[in-house]
């Protein structure tokens, strides 16, 4: 694949997808955009090692009593009758419970003080080396006894091909506010993956993420591209008490699997784009995704 550049932008594509064929193509872009000595929560080693792996693990990002605050306000955004009725709750598709309510940062001002927390969008700033904007945030809730995983993707994939994300200077981070067990299907991470963009084949399908945030389909790469990748970079299972936190590169492949334990995974996702690199038209998709899954709103954080 070579790069094209959009004709109504004149922004190029640096990473084509959805095409004819798969490919994998080298990263152009840098993986840590700050300064390694810019001050913030994060030391120069953790973004070396951020920089290596596309992953930085931190223990406790917040306290036992900051997670309980926040698992009782996911548990009443998820019980409510009003929000499972919103389209921004996604729901499991057996159990038909909430498996998922995006744009919480604006739904519920507890978690929108956690993205103010500079615990939060002080490690976003530091790694993307400007001002940040929520691209995405939501909660996931993953009961017992079989809620479903997410198969391997990149991110970055979807958001540049369905969402208009031009660089990769995105990061995500997940706060657990549940153990995570290596059973209950927890976060997987191929580690360097991050450095490798995998343009997948095939078309997106116009309102593509009504099915894929329950199945991913477009977008998904192939056994023989995921086993190439796994061979060369292994694979990172995530475990951690809540109140841990995983902070990810948007291009790192991962996923999770389905939770047939009795144990809960819950996790709250927010998702921080540069302030310098806001979404345009969509590089590889006919529309849009909505604006509570892909943010049009450039607002800085503060």
């Amino acid at each position: 694949m070579t790069a094209t550049t959009d004709t109504t932008t004149g922004i190029p594509d640096l990473y084509p997808s959805r095409g004819a064929a798969e490919a994998l193509t080298p990263r152009q872009d840098p993986v840590v955009w700050g300064a390694p000595d810019a001050p913030g929560p994060v030391t120069p080693a953790d973004l070396l090692s951020f920089e290596r792996d596309g992953f930085l693990a931190i223990d406790e990002l917040i306290s036992e009593d900051e997670v309980a605050v926040y698992r009782n306000e996911l548990n009443r955004l998820v019980n409510d009758p009003d929000m499972r009725a919103d389209e921004r709750s996604i729901v499991e598709p057996k159990s038909k419970e909430i498996r998922t309510v995006f744009e919480v940062h604006k739904i519920s001002e507890v978690f929108a003080r956690l993205v103010r927390d500079e615990r939060v969008v002080g490690r976003a700033r530091q790694i993307l080396g400007s001002d940040v904007y929520v691209h995405q945030s939501r909660i996931n809730v993953k009961p017992g006894f079989g809620a479903s995983g997410f198969y391997w993707h990149s991110d970055f994939e979807t958001w540049h091909a369905e969402d208009g994300l031009p660089r990769m200077r995105t990061v995500s981070v997940s706060i657990a506010l549940t153990e995570n067990y290596d059973t209950n299907g927890g976060l997987m991470i191929m580690p360097g993956s991050h450095k490798t963009f995998l343009g997948c084949a095939g078309e997106t399908p116009k309102d593509n993420y009504k099915k894929s945030l329950q199945m991913q389909d477009a977008g998904t790469p192939s056994d023989e591209a995921l086993t190439q990748l796994a061979t060369q970079h292994g694979i990172k299972l995530f475990t951690g008490k809540a109140g841990s936190a995983t902070w990810f590169d948007c291009n790192a492949m991962h996923g999770s699997g389905d939770n047939i334990t009795p144990f809960p995974r819950s996790n709250v996702f927010i998702v921080f784009n540069s302030v310098e690199n806001t979404a345009v038209e969509p590089f590889a998709a006919p529309v849009r995704r909505p604006e509570f899954i892909g943010a049009r709103d450039f607002t800085p954080v503060r």
